[in-house]
């Protein structure tokens, strides 16, 4: 009896094994509880193939469509639209000051926005933060010189779709998206991606 209960046990597993494997995604997600507003951190997915974009008039968050316009301030109080850097490469960035992944691709961020072609909007999901000192904290001890932008009821993350920290839109020039990262990158994959956008 003991031997027939194991057996269905370890089919039972292997079964579940095989459903979960085929109908999993790509993205490799953690969930992460904190009394911030919790939410998912996750890595980026692997890259594959590299595949031609294909780009539509159709404003959305998708691969190919043109991304979404929105208007933020700046932490200095100056108003910022996304539409206002057409003609020059844009990374959207959502982030927060508590996530650790956030923090760790930061460094990275600077570093590109100091090397390379490419403008930067960090919006802060300045919902889930304890207070806006902490941002301006964080922005101060990082060296952040590209715009941090405060997203405080959370309205472009939503228009954005955002369920994980960080989360990256590469743009290109005319304003199309043209990569999206789930995850925190680093700089290697930032350089490689954003040569692949005009």
């Amino acid at each position: 009896m003991k031997k027939v209960i194991l057996v269905l046990i370890v089919v039972g597993m292997l079964g579940w094994a095989v459903y979960d494997f085929s109908s999993s995604t790509d993205e490799t997600a953690v969930e992460e509880n904190n009394n911030s507003g919790g939410g998912k951190i996750t890595s980026p997915p692997p890259t594959g193939d590299e595949e031609q974009v294909e780009e539509t008039d159709e404003v959305g968050i998708s691969v190919g469509k043109i991304a979404p316009d929105f208007k933020l301030k700046t932490l200095e109080g100056e108003t910022v639209r996304l539409s206002d850097y057409r003609g020059e490469r844009v990374i959207v960035n959502f982030w927060a000051t508590w996530c650790p992944p956030c923090r760790a691709e930061i460094p990275d961020f600077q570093k590109l926005y100091d090397n390379k072609d490419v403008e930067i909007l960090a919006v802060d999901l300045t919902e889930t933060e304890e207070s806006i000192e902490d941002v301006r904290a964080f922005v101060k001890e990082y060296d952040m010189t590209f715009p941090v932008l405060t997203d405080e009821n959370s309205d472009v993350a939503n228009t954005y779709q955002v369920m994980a920290y960080p989360t990256s839109y590469m743009i290109d020039s005319s304003g199309h998206i043209q990569y999206r990262a789930m995850g925190a990158m680093n700089y290697d994959l930032m350089v490689q991606e954003l040569e692949k956008i005009e």
